[in-house]
């Protein structure tokens, strides 16, 4: 695996990807980000098992491949570079190897192969909705949000679809 992107396109979407990455070692893959290189685009995957965040990037892609490394180091890397930074990215056996100007990182990897999918679930049904209509709705229910349950269905809000209606 070979790419090269600008700094901005590596760090957006890291940092959108990088809430859902685990804090705590349960397993050490889940402290990892998934790059995938193929056909000008490098996309970042992170998960925690329950959920799962890809992300992508517009990247000269010289050699494809895919790879798992931490993510916190990746970002923070990326964070340091200067603003108009270019950014190589290689393989180099279990190493990656990540180099910008005068400087030069070494990340350790795991195997992709290795790195925990979420399941596709085929929707029977999908609903658009503006943001602001969403956003309005979100803001009546929110206040009876668990946030830290153990209960992790109360965590969550249940959407109901009906003709022309959404209720939460």
């Amino acid at each position: 695996m070979k790419l090269t992107a600008g700094r901005e396109a590596l760090l957006k979407p890291l940092q959108a990807v990088i809430g859902v990455v685990e804090r705590r070692q349960t397993m050490p893959i889940l402290a990892n980000v998934l790059l995938v290189a193929k056909e000008g685009k490098v996309a970042i995957t992170a998960t925690d098992l329950e959920v799962e965040l890809v992300a992508s990037a517009e990247a000269e892609v010289d050699a494809p491949g895919e790879v798992t490394v931490p993510a916190r180091k990746l970002l923070d890397i990326c964070r340091a570079l200067p603003d108009d930074a270019s950014v190589s990215v290689s393989l180099s056996g279990e190493k990656l190897v990540v180099k910008s100007g005068r400087s030069k990182f070494s990340l350790t990897t795991l195997p992709a192969a290795e790195f925990p999918t979420v399941e596709d679930i085929d929707a029977g049904q999908s609903v658009e909705v503006s943001q602001a209509l969403l956003g309005k709705l979100l803001d009546k229910t929110h206040f009876a949000m668990a946030q830290q349950d153990v209960r992790y269905y109360l965590n969550g809000l249940l959407l109901e679809t009906g003709k022309k209606r959404l209720r939460a």
